[in-house]
């Protein structure tokens, strides 16, 4: 058969440099890898074969193998799983296009110790490349079940791979490293010794379905011995929590996720009745890289009687849980269950309430008993719980029951509403917050200094949720949200009939003035008025009560949604200087003309001191610049 030759790609060479000089201390996991990407070919078989009975694949002992052999220095893992046709081979095996390697690579020269990088091996899908950690040479052979013809991948790790059609590979696939000498100063152990594969396996793999065989050493004038089970295969979400170590727990969780770390909580629920299920699901202590992009694999494992259904079964946890991973076991569904069925089954929704309760009970467990793990819970993934505060009326206040906030009240102590309510001051009606980028703009920001002044706490919301949930959720305990960059604000309380006496007077001086600035900033503005909410700056920009703010409009047109553009209420400061000066030329000068820039500087500054941009920044630029030539 022809042999053709293809050069890696640059970041798949640079990706098996680090492989073969090896980053990673742990130079175990190879193993760990190899054979979790061969019980995934068993699952895929075994359930394409429940869908097409006309496949022709033998299901009778499907297994995984482990084959050493001392004199050649090779180790094999084999399986009698789906295998690869050529043409997935050149996509899986020789580009690496679809495993996010420029990521990998970036995250790994990030990566704050060996424990996090050996992690990203899995997460990365790049499991199959670790073989280089211990091998000079790696060998594929693989056949797709059902086809006549397999194919040999063969690789140094170096620029080049080779690809052959060859006739006689039996179904599956088969992976043969041809070992580096063992060197124990660099954690490369001698994998040719069955008691050494024993520990890897019994490890990390003894969870696996599959059994997992090694045909154990022969004494001297013995026939071959029987081939030897090396895991249990006993599905830990069926046996009782007291059988079951932790470790046990850590290493499914390691193997169905591609997270390498130890997860941060484990939820075990078993539900009886008319409809009975088990379910073993995962909170992890990181969020995964892809989280927030549109290609992340949401989802849990569904079995059916303990066989293997789907990877990433949607329909089981809402998506603002996408983080949730795990194995859910039903008893009573059809194997033959398709995605678009599990969306309209009654049991499958029956199964969704109730996981996404027993994850939100976990998390406010984990919030009472542990602040520690609640923080970084929450430092990982309170943005995307936050999304079912949209989504999710049903369990909207055993989200608000979890969620935590930053705010004005302590800097490194983020609060929940609950505590918020508790310190608000007498005659407080309203609970205030504040969205933008960050916490140092928008502690910054003109809208907060009347609040700064009188001692009134707000809410400091800055990821771009925020923007969403609070108009959705609307009050909590009877009290309104309020956002202190909308509408009128009235903080006097008790001196409210002198404020108003003031107030009145203000406007009656200042009308003048607010009319004709209405007038010349009438394409960015619907109205002026006369502020209660800034102490010290001069002016600053107002949404309307009911107006889409201008972060929450950039966000829609970001998602391609066409977005009106709204007008802003420019409020002045009567009690700023500037403000002062500036009434004051307008009622002394007949000819206002000169008054027109001033006007529109004032504006400007307000829309720059809350992180917005001038409309034309070279004009701005250049009035600024005639100001400042003026006064020296």
């Amino acid at each position: 058969m022809t042999t053709e030759t293809f050069e890696f790609q640059v970041e798949a060479r640079q990706l098996l440099q680090l492989m073969i000089h090896s980053v990673y201390s742990n130079k175990d996991v190879f193993l760990r890898e190899l054979v979790s990407n061969a019980s995934d070919a068993l699952d895929k078989l075994r359930l394409e074969k429940l869908r097409d009975d006309s496949l022709d694949a033998d299901v009778s002992d499907l297994h995984i193998e482990i084959d050493v052999d001392k004199e050649a220095r090779t180790l094999t893992v084999r399986d009698n799983g789906i295998g690869m046709s050529y043409d997935e081979v050149g996509q899986l095996i020789g580009t690496i296009a679809n495993s996010g390697t420029a990521t990998f690579l970036k995250e790994l020269r990030e990566a704050q110790d060996a424990a996090n990088a050996e992690g990203l091996i899995g997460q990365f899908g790049v499991g199959f490349y670790s073989g280089f950690m211990v091998a000079d040479e790696v060998t594929l052979v693989t056949r797709r079940a059902g086809e006549g013809q397999g194919t040999r991948w063969t690789s140094c790790g170096e620029s080049t791979y080779t690809l052959e059609k060859v006739d006689d590979a039996p179904q599956g696939t088969s992976v043969t490293l041809h070992l580096k000498p063992a060197d124990p100063e660099n954690q490369l152990h001698d994998y040719t010794s069955p008691w050494t594969i024993k520990q890897i396996v019994k490890r990390y793999s003894d969870f696996i379905t599959w059994p997992i065989r090694m045909v154990p050493e022969a004494g001297d004038g013995e026939d071959a011995p029987e081939p030897e089970t090396l895991n249990s295969m006993k599905a830990l979400w069926a046996r009782s929590r007291d059988e079951v170590s932790d470790d046990e727990y850590h290493e499914l969780y390691k193997h169905i996720s591609h997270d390498w770390r130890e997860p941060l909580e484990t939820i075990r629920l078993q539900a009886e009745g008319t409809f009975e299920y088990q379910a073993l699901l995962f909170v992890p202590s990181h969020a995964p890289h892809d989280l927030f992009t549109r290609d992340f694999k949401r989802g849990v494992q569904l079995y059916v009687k303990r066989v293997f259904i789907m990877d990433d079964c949607e329909a089981l946890l809402p998506p603002y849980l996408r983080f949730v991973k795990g194995v859910v076991d039903a008893q009573d569904l059809s194997l033959n269950v398709s995605r678009e069925i599990l969306q309209q089954d009654r049991h499958i929704r029956m199964m969704q309430r109730r996981l996404t309760k027993k994850v939100l009970s976990t998390i406010k467990e984990i919030k009472t008993k542990d602040a520690d793990r609640y923080a970084t819970f929450w430092r990982e993934f309170g943005t995307v719980l936050k999304e079912g505060l949209v989504t999710d009326s049903e369990n909207r206040d055993a989200i608000l029951a979890v969620a935590s906030f930053a705010t004005t009240h302590a800097e490194d102590e983020p609060t929940t509403l609950a505590q918020y309510v508790e310190r608000m001051k007498d005659g407080q009606d309203d609970i205030y917050y504040i969205t933008g980028e960050s916490r140092q703009s928008i502690e910054n920001s003109p809208h907060m200094e009347a609040f700064r002044d009188k001692g009134i706490e707000v809410l400091l919301l800055t990821d771009a949720v925020d923007e969403v949930w609070v108009d959705a959720v609307g009050e909590y305990e009877g009290k309104k949200l309020r956002s202190v960059a909308k509408g009128e604000i009235d903080l006097d309380g008790e001196d409210g009939e002198k404020a108003d006496g003031e107030r009145e007077k203000q406007a009656e001086e200042y009308a003048g003035l607010l009319g004709w600035m209405r007038e010349q900033l009438d394409e960015d503005i619907k109205e002026v008025r006369l502020s209660s909410r800034l102490t010290v700056s001069p002016a600053c920009v107002v949404s309307d009560a009911h107006d889409l703010t201008p972060a929450l409009e950039n966000m829609y047109r970001a998602m391609g949604q066409e977005v009106p553009r709204t007008k802003r209420i420019l409020e002045l400061n009567p009690g700023h200087p500037l403000v002062k000066n500036l009434n004051q030329a307008y009622g002394e000068r007949e000819d206002r003309s000169g008054l027109v820039e001033s006007a529109e500087l004032l504006h400007t500054l307000a829309v720059l001191a809350e992180g917005g941009q001038p409309k034309d920044p070279a004009r701005f630029v250049k009035l600024v610049a005639d100001r400042l030539e003026r006064t020296l």
